[in-house]
């Protein structure tokens, strides 16, 4: 084994040759992490509901990137609804860790194992697969609101037109004037507020 200090009896340009070595294969490594980091960057996974109703699309880093739905939504409470698309999310999330491995399998081969093994871990514990016990959950509540809007029920009765408004109260009534008022002696020009 060659600790730094057994490199002083050698001839320097070995040395040298061996160092240049080095930093050729550092330099060509982080080429291929490079190239790797910019096919992981391209990752996009889709994820669908059970029924279709809802479509999610994510990139490498979780964040959604397409997010569709089906006319069923019409048919989904609220809370249903958010909670379909948060799972649905999940699952795209959770096909990021494969897609990351195959990529980074493909530009490295088996080249830093460890490294990848934590990097992998660390997806995996931001993107768990799914729990199919809350999706079979899910499934049993979505077809509580599942109906049949085909029946030939015609639709409710439009409600009736409101009532008009009342009209306004009668308030103090002026009689009309008459010439004889006493006006005639006011200057029609005349201004209180003009000195």
């Amino acid at each position: 084994m060659t600790n730094g200090l057994g490199a002083l009896g050698r001839d320097p340009s070995q040395v040298e040759a061996d160092i240049d070595r080095w930093a050729q294969g550092f330099a060509e490594k982080a080429q291929r992490y490079q190239a790797a980091q910019a096919r992981v960057e391209q990752i996009r996974t889709t994820a669908s509901s059970q029924d279709g109703t809802v479509r999610v699309t994510v990139r490498a880093d979780g964040s959604v990137t397409d997010l569709q739905f089906s006319d069923r939504i019409r048919q989904i409470a609220p809370a249903e609804l958010s909670a379909m698309v948060l799972r649905t999310m999940q699952a795209a999330q959770a096909q990021v860790v494969g897609q990351v491995g195959e990529t980074m399998q493909a530009t490295l081969g088996d080249e830093d194992q460890e490294t990848r093994s934590l990097m992998m871990d660390e997806l995996r514990t931001r993107f768990p697969e799914p729990d199919p016990e809350a999706e079979a959950e899910a499934a049993a509540v979505s077809e509580k609101w599942d109906y049949d809007d085909s029946e030939d029920t015609p639709p409710p009765a439009p409600p009736a037109p409101p009532a008009p408004p009342a009209p306004p109260a009668a308030g103090p009534t002026r009689r009309p004037r008459r010439p004889d008022d006493g006006d005639e002696d006011i200057d029609p020009d005349f201004d209180p507020l003009r000195d």
